[in-house]
């Protein structure tokens, strides 16, 4: 896996039922390093703190083998790296194959593959239609959430290193899917709620998908 960009948001205005909301998702391409912070990238916009930053969000990852899927069904959009709101935009990032836990160093920085993300209604916006979220699950690759276990610079062209990996582990994808599935694959539940990579809070969530009756 290959940084392609590394992408960055300013405050931007837009109007929302009638109130006026602020958003980071309007990111760009910087030629400048981007320094990863346990908490989030140096200098980009967070909005809603809430919801976004801190240690299992610091850092939003999409694969750009997923822009020509987005590109057919929006060609009229004012496309750059960034379009989704992440900080690194990835060449041979493949969810199939990169797994919840893995370590990686990338630049200066050691990072672990964290959590699933949920698109909200400031991506339809950005789109310009809340169906683009139904799309969005539906096509099945959301990109992930990095958490930063040592800070450090990254930039265009630096490379995911492989450290480790954690011996039971789901892949990027099958967590997404997981999340979002009716019918919960219940061996997969089992191993995300038991992975400290992803949240506690998130943990307890999926835990409550798990039939304690199952034989």
């Amino acid at each position: 896996m290959k940084i392609i960009s590394t992408n960055i948001g300013s405050p931007t205005t837009f109007i929302w039922n009638g109130k006026e909301e602020t958003t980071g998702i309007y990111k760009k391409p910087t030629d400048e390093p981007i320094y990863l912070t346990k908490n989030d990238v140096s200098n980009d916009e967070i909005s809603n703190r809430l919801n976004h930053g801190g240690f299992y969000k610091a850092c939003y990852l999409f694969s750009a083998e997923q822009y020509p899927y987005w590109k057919d069904l929006y060609p009229h959009l004012d496309w750059s790296w960034g379009m989704f709101g992440e900080n690194l935009t990835v060449s041979g990032f493949d969810e199939r194959e990169v797994y919840i836990g893995d370590v990686y160093k990338v630049g200066e920085a050691l990072v672990q593959v964290s959590q699933y993300r949920e698109p909200c209604y400031k991506l339809g916006y950005k789109f310009g239609t809340q169906k683009m979220l139904k799309q969005f699950i539906n096509h099945g690759f959301g990109g992930t959430y990095l958490s930063i276990l040592d800070e450090g610079f990254v930039r265009t062209n630096d490379i995911f290193t492989l450290i480790e990996r954690p011996k039971t582990s789901l892949t990027v994808a099958e967590l997404f899917h997981l999340i979002f599935a009716k019918e919960k694959n219940q061996e997969l539940l089992k191993i995300a709620a038991n992975s400290t990579a992803i949240p506690r809070k998130k943990r307890i969530l999926l835990s409550s998908f798990i039939n304690v009756n199952q034989e």
